[in-house]
């Protein structure tokens, strides 16, 4: 798909509504469960991450990161390069994302073609995060910062676009049963807001 079909195909699959891990868990479980409405409704954390498509010629790839193990929050986890919005960002998500990106993984931002956005996604802690959508053509060189980033890898985009590899699983938190999305790629488990946001990009994109 060319960078205008890609962009057309972001444009229309936008819903300013958004989502997130209560919007989830009403999906699944009917209104009856209120999810963390409490926390939906109240004040929220502005963030941005980067899903940074690869255009190989044999195909694109979403570029991802693992953090480490020794981070406060969401240790270990796989995720997308990003971050809370700062006050130098002027509220704009796509200078966050690309500034974040340059942070921690040393991707310059002239590199990233931004194409669009996904629905904004709301985390169970209280962050807002907007997904930006950008193009990098290869070589992609990267320079992780150590503290944050364990490891830079790429993913298929087919894989992860298709429906048969997205698994919803439930886990106890705070005594109750919450849906999450999954997927396994070589033994990397991605999971939570940043499975929720690549099944947001495979319902927009579909199979092309």
């Amino acid at each position: 798909m060319t960078h205008d079909g890609l962009r057309a195909r972001l444009a229309a699959g936008f819903n300013p509504a958004g989502r997130g891990d209560a919007m989830l868990e009403r999906l699944i479980d009917g209104d009856d469960v209120p999810g963390r409405t409490a926390l939906a409704e109240g004040p929220l954390t502005p963030a941005a991450v980067l899903v940074p498509l690869v255009e190989h010629a044999d195909g694109m790839t979403v570029l991802l990161t693992q953090r480490t193990a020794h981070l406060a929050h969401h240790p270990g986890q796989i995720s997308f390069p990003g971050g809370r919005l700062e006050p130098a960002d002027d509220g704009d998500p796509v200078i966050a994302a690309l500034r974040e990106t340059e942070e921690e993984i040393g991707l310059p931002r002239d590199r990233v073609t931004i194409l669009g956005r996904l629905d904004d996604y709301i985390t169970g802690t209280g962050f807002i995060v907007t997904p930006v959508v950008g193009v990098i053509v290869p070589p992609v060189e990267t320079n992780a910062d150590p503290f944050e980033v364990a490891e830079v890898f790429e993913v298929p985009l087919n894989f992860l676009l298709d429906p048969e590899n997205h698994k919803l699983h439930r886990r106890v938190i705070e005594g109750r049963h919450r849906p999450f999305w999954s997927m396994t790629w070589d033994e990397r488990v991605i999971w939570g807001a940043t499975a929720g946001i690549l099944v947001n990009l495979s319902e927009v994109l579909g199979s092309s």
